[in-house]
Formats: C-alpha cells, sequence, structure tokens
C-alpha cells in the first residue's frame, strides 16, 4: 500500500507537543473512536517502539512529546471548539483517553483560529479572542484567551515560561469547575475517598500519608521526606533509578485503585497517563535544569511529577491545575506544604523552575467547591502541512 497523507499541524503547546488535526480530515475509518482510529494515531506518532526512540514517527520518546489531538466544531451550546487529547504509549500498542493534556490546553484556541473552527466573525482585528473549549476527555470546560494581531494568531512575544526555551505570546487559560464535586465530608469526588489526606499502603513502601484529589487530572500527593526525597531532585535523579520508579508506579497503581479509577491493581499499567503522582516539600534552593538557580523565597513550595512513568522534565498543565485546586483548601498535604492557610495562587518549584497558578475555593454547605484555575502557558506552531502513514498501517 502506497502512503497516504493527512493535514496536520505539529505544535507546542506549554512544555508539550503533539501533532494536531481537524477531525474531518481524519480517514473516515478513524473519525470515530475505535481500533481504526487508535492504529492510526499510534503509526502517526511511531508506536509502538520497543527501542523507546519513536523514530518511525512524530513522537520524540518522551510523555510530553507523544501526543495527539483531534479537534472539531463543537455543538455543544456556549461552547466554540470540542477538544480530544490522546496520549500515546511509547513502547505499548494504546493510545490512553482518559484524560486532558494542560499544556497543550494552550495551543487549542491558535489551532482553532487557524484553522477555521471558529467563525471569522468572532476573530477581532487586534486584541484578545476568547475561545471556549470542551475538553471532551473529561467533559469540562476551558476558555483561552489568545492575543491576536492583524487579525491572525499573535505567537511570538516576550513571555517566558521556565521548561521553554524561547519567549513567546501568553495565552491565559481558565480550568472551569476543575474539580469533580458530589456528596462526601470534602467535596466528594474531587476526594474520592471524603477525605483530604489518606492513609495509603503501598506493598514494599510502607503506609504514606497522600492527598488523593480528582481536579484538573486524578492526582496523588505524597510528602517527599516520607519517600526519600528533598523536592529538589532533577529529572536524572529519579528517572535513572529503576527501583525508583517502579516504587512510584506501585504508589501509583494503589493509589489508582484507592480512587476508584480502576478495579483491579493490573488495570493500572493499561491505564498510564492517569493518576499523576507527584511528591511536595517546602521551599528550599537547588539548581533548575538550565542552570538558573531558584531561591527558596521564589517559591511558596517544591513539586516534583511523574507522567508515563518518568518524572516530568517541568509540571503537566493538568497536574497545575490539581496544585492549585489542592494548595486553595486547607489541610491537604500541598496546602501545608505551602504553609497552610487560605490561598488563592501559588508559585510552586519544578525541575525547570516556577509556575504561578491560581485556584478559586469556596465552602458551600460544608463542603469544598472550585470554580476554575488559572494559569499562562504559551503556544507555537512548529510544522504544518500532512503527516504521511502507510496506507494500510489501521
Amino acid at each position: 500500500m502506497p502512503q497516504i497523507k493527512i493535514p496536520a499541524a505539529y505544535m507546542r503547546g506549554g512544555t508539550s507537543k503533539g501533532v494536531f488535526f481537524r477531525l474531518q480530515d481524519l480517514p473516515e475509518a478513524a473519525q470515530a473512536p475505535g481500533a481504526a482510529r487508535d492504529a492510526l494515531l499510534l503509526r502517526v506518532i511511531g508506536s509502538p517502539d520497543p527501542y523507546g526512540k519513536q523514530i518511525d514517527g512524530m513522537g520524540a520518546a518522551t510523555s510530553s512529546t507523544s501526543k495527539t489531538v483531534i479537534l472539531s466544531k463543537s455543538t455543544r451550546p456556549g461552547h466554540d471548539v470540542d477538544y480530544l487529547f490522546g496520549q500515546v504509549s511509547i513502547d505499548q500498542p494504546f493510545v490512553d483517553w482518559s484524560g486532558n493534556c494542560g499544556n497543550l490546553s494552550a495551543a487549542v484556541g491558535p489551532f482553532a483560529i487557524g484553522n477555521g473552527l471558529i467563525d471569522a466573525g468572532r476573530i477581532p482585528r487586534d486584541g484578545i479572542c476568547t475561545v471556549r473549549i470542551w475538553q471532551a476527555n473529561i467533559g469540562k470546560t476551558i476558555v483561552a484567551h489568545v492575543p491576536i494581531v492583524g487579525g491572525a494568531v499573535q505567537e511570538t512575544g516576550d513571555f517566558e515560561l521556565d521548561g521553554v526555551t524561547f519567549p513567546a505570546a501568553e495565552v491565559q487559560l481558565e480550568f472551569l469547575d476543575p474539580a469533580d464535586e458530589g456528596d462526601g465530608e470534602a467535596g466528594g469526588a474531587m476526594f474520592p475517598t471524603g477525605h483530604v489526606v489518606d492513609d495509603l499502603e503501598v506493598p514494599g513502601v510502607g503506609t504514606l500519608k497522600a492527598t488523593l484529589i480528582n481536579a484538573g487530572i486524578p492526582t496523588i500527593f505524597v510528602d517527599a521526606e516520607a519517600i526519600g526525597y528533598t523536592g529538589t531532585e532533577l529529572q536524572d535523579a529519579v528517572n535513572g533509578d529503576a527501583k525508583a520508579l517502579a516504587m512510584f508506579e506501585s504508589i501509583r497503581a494503589q493509589g489508582a485503585l484507592r480512587m476508584g479509577l480502576i478495579k483491579d491493581i493490573g488495570e493500572a499499567a493499561k491505564r498510564q497517563h492517569t493518576p499523576k503522582v507527584a511528591f511536595v516539600a517546602a521551599p528550599k534552593a537547588y539548581v533548575a535544569s538550565s542552570g538558573k538557580p531558584v531561591d527558596a523565597g521564589d517559591v511558596d513550595l517544591l513539586v516534583r511529577a511523574l507522567s508515563m512513568g518518568k518524572l516530568h522534565h517541568a509540571m503537566m498543565g493538568t497536574a497545575a491545575v490539581a496544585i492549585g485546586t489542592a494548595a486553595a483548601i486547607p489541610g491537604t498535604l500541598v496546602n501545608l506544604a505551602a504553609g497552610a492557610g487560605g490561598r488563592t495562587a501559588v508559585r510552586f518549584g519544578h525541575p525547570s523552575g516556577t509556575l504561578r497558578v491560581g485556584a478559586e475555593a469556596t465552602q458551600v454547605g460544608g463542603r469544598w467547591v472550585v470554580t476554575k484555575a488559572l494559569m499562562s502557558r504559551s503556544a507555537r506552531v512548529l510544522m504544518e502541512g500532512w503527516v504521511r502513514v502507510p496506507g494500510d498501517s489501521f
């Protein structure tokens, strides 16, 4: 079979990169969820790759770059575009659809504007275009504020984002109602166990204090000190340690079971994207991966998070939402690491530097409700045109 070509764009959003498609441009067999769509995206990215390099595809062999996005005009009232995110496994033959990518969320508005998914009358000549996004994986609304110059998306600028080498234009994001909420003493499904801190039993590790929260993305927070870390670690300190990675996977699997995300511990291996696991610590000075010094006074707390089995080089956008939400709620491990008390925003240290995230939390009827989380990212088109795949690959 000859290769076929599919219109696509390769975009950076925040500290991630991915291949973006319009739903209408996909081959007919891949326009609906299912095996054909998954097989197509796996082939585009270059997975599964037993060498772990994704040489024969668009991926770059990290969780931050093994990503795909499918966008379409929204039929949902009050929304402009539907956004579906697929986290492609590097070495296994599956696409994880269980969560969002907060970083690539920053590129959704710019792609939608530049690819005819937003009505032309909505786009100002100069100013800000507000794009209301329906995040289809998790059923939540994201509002992107995209700068426009001369009727086109402004991509260049002086906004600096730690973890991204070059400055760009700022894209402000609002994650509306980021937490799942329901009945329960601490906010129901936002805290699936009903508590802001739990005792999590992890075989081979022990019993750890943990905050299990479903906001932005399901996340398990533990204290750095309890697992032998300081919170100042960079990637090499964790990713080269097979024993440590196995420990984190055990924590993740036990947390997933406790949060009700899986029914059997064996299911965790097929749900790599969620939940995330992160460890927190009080502020300390360290040197970021770029060589930039971060002073203890520069941050409210330190956070290190793992994605797809490896310590992330910066911070996942959805995990940043979880951090901001948990920091706003007294008693969580995140809140305690930040010094406790009521907080509407925190600046946290991650391996590449610092990031500020805010959240609006209030108590309603004795439970916590978070109306929105806010942060700024940037986005840029790296390449656009077509991706090619063998015609018999899906």
